[in-house]
């Protein structure tokens, strides 16, 4: 007699399942893996808000930095000489009117030339505009209502608290 090989039906449906049981997750485990992402996205998510925050401090620096730069040489030009009578008045201290007259430039006596201190009003990051706060020489140096004589400082208009605890309109 020779020998036959018998495949039941018991072995047929024990290769599926083992089949079946390999190829995908179970329920439980895609929720352990959802939980763990949660998770990590919860605390990803206040990191990411004060990376974004810091990234617009820093922007806020360097706009407040090159506004102070433009009218520092602005002082300089007019004490030169350079800015003519109808760029000024006698009582701004050598200082700006507005902040236009940085990207408008002056125009120096005896020169076709003009002077241009910025390329535009930079943008407040904080505020999202180009308005800022503005002092004059008359001011107090932490005053916040401009006198309207000249522009010696500028500051930042918004009244949002920055990372390290000061208001950025002191900055």
């Amino acid at each position: 007699m020779s020998a036959m090989r018998v495949t039941g039906r018991g072995s047929r449906s024990l290769s599926a399942r083992r089949k079946r049981k390999e190829s995908g997750f179970t329920l439980i485990e895609l929720i352990v893996a959802l939980v763990i992402l949660t998770i990590l996205v919860g605390l990803a998510l206040p990191i990411a808000r004060t990376e974004a925050k810091r990234r617009k401090e820093g922007q806020l620096r360097y706009a407040l930095s090159e506004l102070r730069r433009a009218l520092d040489g602005y002082k300089a030009d007019c004490e030169r000489g350079l800015v003519g009578p109808l760029d000024r008045r006698q009582d701004d201290d050598c200082f700006p009117m507005k902040l236009e007259t940085l990207v408008e430039g002056i125009h120096p006596p005896n020169s076709t030339k003009t002077i241009r201190y910025l390329r535009m009003i930079p943008v407040d990051p904080i505020t999202g505009t180009s308005e800022w706060g503005t002092r004059s020489t008359q001011d107090e140096p932490d005053s916040v209502n401009w006198g309207g004589q000249n522009i010696w400082d500028v500051y930042s208009l918004s009244q949002q608290t920055a990372l390290n605890g000061s208001k950025y309109r002191e900055w």
